[in-house]
Parts: structure tokens; C-alpha cells; sequence
């Protein structure tokens, strides 16, 4: 019996380490379901909408969010444990810059148009994540898009224009007026919110319960 496919809308930030976490739970579940229903879209969500363009040292950054190197190490050991039952290898100490993620978002969107948007928003985590590489240079966007089936030269032009911009920009601030206020958050059917980085478990629960629902 072929099933009807049902909308997983996830908002989600590359620089958030919990949306990494969250991907590789949801990912786990997945591929232990490979009959799932679920035909997922990534929405744009800035976690630091006014960054500037080229960003800012990362460390700094955050020791002056959190209050200090210990706040910030304990911080980073939270995640290093959490990665590590995701199975994710994430250092949060790899990133050395802060980017604001405009163009990130904007590189996400094209590769939905293109069909390789799961892939690009794994590239990205895992290139901000594991091998720290500076995901607001555009120059390494480009390197990503055409990593991952995209045209190199096409995408940096469009990168070093105002394309769609505003469009994410709008996107983003609609997600906010109807509720998002932190990343990951998934919609399920455009009707049921699951916020946060969602054991793999709960998941396969979900999973079942919808294909479950869709046997009756």
C-alpha cells in the first residue's frame, strides 16, 4: 500500500549544535524507517538575526552571551555528550567564527528548488560543526552547493547578488510571529509542533503512530 506523504517542516539554524543533534536523531530514525511518511522541508530561522555580515570571533561571542569562559565550557561539554549519543562528532570549540547566516539560508532555499536540501543542510552542519570551515564566506558556499550536486559558479553569482534575501528575511520573521522562538522546531502536517533536539526514540514513536494511523 503506497502511503500519502506527510509535510516535516523543520526550522532550524546551522550554527544551532542542537539542530545538528536533533538532525541526527531524526536522521537515525529515518533510516530505521526507510517506508517513512515524511516528506521534510528546512525553513529559514535565524538565531542571530542582527550578526554582522562578516561575523564575529565565536568564542567572544559567547563568552559575553553566557557570562564567561567556565559558563561557556560547560556549555560545550552538554553538547560533546549529547553529540556523542547522536553519534554526531561535533567539537564546539572547532567553529571559529560566528557567522550571520543570511547567506546560509539563502543557499538552503535553492537547494529545495534543486531536490538536494537534505544533503545541503547536513554539508553545512557538518562543515561548521566538524570541520570548521567559516559558513557566512560565500566562497565556502559555493565550494558546499557544488559539493552536493549544485552548480559551483551559478550559486556564487547568485550568492553575490540580493536574490531572495528579502524573501528569507520574511520567511523568517512570519515563523516567528506564529510561535517559533527557538530551533529545532518541527511541524508535523502543518498541524502538531515538536520543539527541541528530540531523542531518536521518540521519533521511531512517531513514526509508528502516523503509519499506524495510515494502515486503518
Amino acid at each position: 500500500m503506497t502511503r500519502s506523504a506527510i509535510r516535516l517542516d523543520i526550522f532550524s539554524d546551522p550554527v544551532c549544535p542542537w539542530c545538528y543533534v536533533g538532525k541526527a536523531n531524526l536522521d537515525r530514525a529515518l533510516a530505521q524507517h526507510p517506508d517513512h511518511p515524511f516528506q521534510i522541508q528546512w525553513h529559514p530561522f535565524q538565531l542571530n538575526p542582527d550578526m554582522p555580515p562578516e561575523g564575529v570571533a565565536k568564542r567572544a561571542y559567547l563568552e559575553e552571551k553566557f557570562g564567561g569562559k567556565a559558563r561557556v565550557d560547560a556549555v560545550h561539554d552538554r553538547l560533546r555528550e549529547a553529540a556523542k549519543a547522536a553519534g554526531v562528532d561535533m567539537d564546539p570549540d572547532k567553529p571559529q567564527r560566528m557567522p550571520n547566516t543570511l547567506n546560509t539560508h539563502r543557499l538552503i532555499h535553492w537547494a529545495g528548488i534543486e531536490g538536494v536540501q537534505s544533503a545541503v543542510v547536513t554539508a553545512l552542519m557538518r562543515a561548521y560543526w566538524v570541520e570548521g570551515r567559516d559558513i557566512g564566506d560565500l566562497e565556502t558556499l559555493a565550494d558546499i552547493a557544488g559539493e552536493n550536486g549544485m552548480d559551483r559558479e551559478a550559486t556564487l553569482r547568485l550568492l553575490q547578488s540580493d536574490a531572495d534575501a528579502d524573501d528569507i528575511q520574511a520567511r523568517d520573521q512570519d515563523a516567528r510571529r506564529k510561535g517559533v522562538n527557538a530551533v529545532p522546531t518541527f511541524l508535523i502536517a502543518q498541524q502538531y509542533v515538536v520543539s527541541g533536539a528530540q531523542p531518536t526514540d521518540t521519533w521511531d514513536k512517531v513514526i509508528a503512530e502516523i503509519s499506524g494511523q495510515a494502515d486503518k
